[in-house]
């Protein structure tokens, strides 16, 4: 139906009705009139879409008063009633007094008034229902226009979101202001996933994935670590101590995907101008299901583990599942790891071993990269066999008849010592046989995006509130959930403002 459609509607209900929206009603008009005048009709089309869009914000906007209007106008209390509330012993208080306190709102098409009538009594907080009929915020911005900016912030720097933010939907927003409202956004997140159902076990695939490592976020100097030797600090900033440590997770299911180490080593050295051999057998589709990615910096390496523990037992609560745990060779980390989740099959994240290689082969043959390349080729073979013992002792041999000393001898020794003590986690041809993961794309990943792409940008300094926050939010942001976050949020924010049984209608008695 069109808007002069509508109106004739409206007078069919009377004036009234029309009065309520002639604002409205106006701005459609003159945006008609002006939409067929000569300056219009000179425009692009994409000029023309921008002014609509502009020009339309208002009567947008008009409308959105009108209907808060209304519901001002809606009637709390009968006659003979009162608003009661509960006082500190537990007795019902009569709120006698009633006041008009108008709020202002801020929301995606403009600022707006909401006409409060509130209730109370001397010296006693007082009542607007009409904030939990509407259901206002704790601030003065609306909840879509709280959304868009914190997706916008998760997106990218926070000048950078309020400017979108400001093109989008007209409003201006101070970076304090966005700062608070991430802040609250994250308050909800551990609520949400401990609530949030996760596909039957039945209906996913049989193999549990959990993996957990470790990212350095620069933070400003008030929140730096203390100790700079402590493990909290990191060097990736080329600044001891600048960086504190991200505990970074990720848990997801996948089907098996039974492989030889030929088909690995193939995919890892593949010259790009070579076509790729088509495989014997098709390998199953085994892409991650239900990914959720998680990472914090004030919570501690075992508070994030602990959830990490969690979300495994909600995906697999009969424990009939495999369940295989890929982390770097950190001895803290694995002891950790294991003692969160017993009995889990730990693997040496694959990436990590080839990262010792390249080391390796750096030292070894520091000058023909050809040669280098040739020999980490030969060796990850070896590795991928589960030859780990025969690799490391070439290595340390190498040591012996290079008469490596120094800065050489030690880096090399200490790779080798990085693949001995972790052998008995590079079984890589058995777990490949039995289809498991062998590297830990996942979490690699969300260290990558989720730390580094967002908050270790050029700059960019971080106080600890706002890096957890950030950190929160965009991991549910990545993880795909943020739209059944944000509804969740609303509801659990509604519940604080609004607790249940904070306030009646009570009938009076004379």
């Amino acid at each position: 139906m069109s808007c002069r459609s509508q109106v004739v509607a409206m007078e069919v209900e009377g004036q009234e009705s029309l009065d309520r929206l002639s604002g409205a009603v106006k701005v459609f008009s003159d945006l008609e009139s002006w939409a067929c005048s000569e300056s219009a009709m000179g425009l692009s089309v994409g000029q023309m879409e921008s002014e609509i869009v502009a020009r339309s914000r208002e009567a947008m906007r008009l409308l959105l008063q009108e209907w808060i209007d209304r519901k001002a106008q809606e009637p709390v209390l009968s006659s003979g009633q009162a608003v009661s509330v509960p006082d500190e012993g537990g007795n019902v208080v009569l709120l006698t007094h009633r006041l008009r306190r108008p709020r202002q709102q801020r929301t995606t098409v403009g600022d707006v008034e909401v006409k409060r009538t509130g209730y109370g009594y001397p010296g006693g907080t007082s009542v607007y229902p009409l904030d939990e009929r509407v259901q206002l915020p704790e601030g003065i911005y609306s909840y879509p226009l709280q959304e868009h900016l914190v997706r916008a912030a998760v997106r990218g720097p926070f000048a950078e979101a309020l400017r979108t933010v400001e093109e989008y939907t007209g409003e201006k927003v101070p970076k304090r202001s966005l700062e608070t409202i991430l802040e609250r956004a994250a308050e909800d997140m551990e609520g949400f996933y401990a609530e949030r159902k996760v596909a039957p076990p039945q209906e996913t695939s049989s193999i549990v994935v959990a993996t957990a490592d470790c990212k350095g976020v620069p933070m400003i100097a008030a929140d730096r670590p203390k100790n700079a030797s402590a493990p909290e600090s990191d060097g990736e900033s080329g600044k001891t101590g600048v960086k504190r440590m991200a505990v970074v997770t990720a848990t997801y299911t996948v089907a098996p995907r039974p492989r030889k180490p030929e088909e690995v080593w193939e995919s890892l050295f593949r010259d790009p101008k070579r076509p790729r051999a088509a495989p014997a057998v098709a390998a199953p589709d085994a892409r991650p299901e239900g990914k959720r990615v998680w990472a914090s910096l004030s919570e501690g390496k075992d508070a994030v583990l602990e959830e990490m523990a969690a979300e495994v037992e909600r995906r697999d609560p009969e424990r009939t599942k495999t369940r295989v745990a890929l982390t770097d060779g950190e001895r803290a980390l694995q002891t950790r790891v294991l003692r969160h989740l017993p009995g889990v099959l730990l693997i040496l994240d694959l990436m990590h071993a080839l990262d010792k290689l390249w080391k390796a082969a750096q030292i070894l043959i520091p000058k023909e990269p050809e040669q280098r390349h040739a020999w980490v080729r030969r060796q990850s073979l070896q590795v991928l066999k589960g030859k780990v013992s025969e690799v490391v002792r070439g290595m340390r041999q190498s040591v012996t008849k290079r008469s490596l000393a120094g800065k050489a001898r030690k880096e090399l020794l200490q790779a080798a010592s990085y693949l001995y003590k972790n052998r008995k986690h590079m079984a890589y041809h058995d777990y490949l046989a039995q289809g498991l993961p062998i590297a830990s794309g996942a979490v690699e990943g969300a260290c990558k995006n989720l730390v580094r792409d967002r908050m270790e940008r050029s700059g960019m300094r971080w106080s600890l509130r706002q890096a957890e926050a950030m950190l929160r939010l965009r991991a549910v942001y990545l993880s795909d959930d943020f739209d059944e976050y944000w509804t969740f949020h609303i509801t659990r924010e509604q519940a604080r403002l609004h607790p249940e049984g904070s306030w009646a209608v009570a009938n009076i008695v004379d």
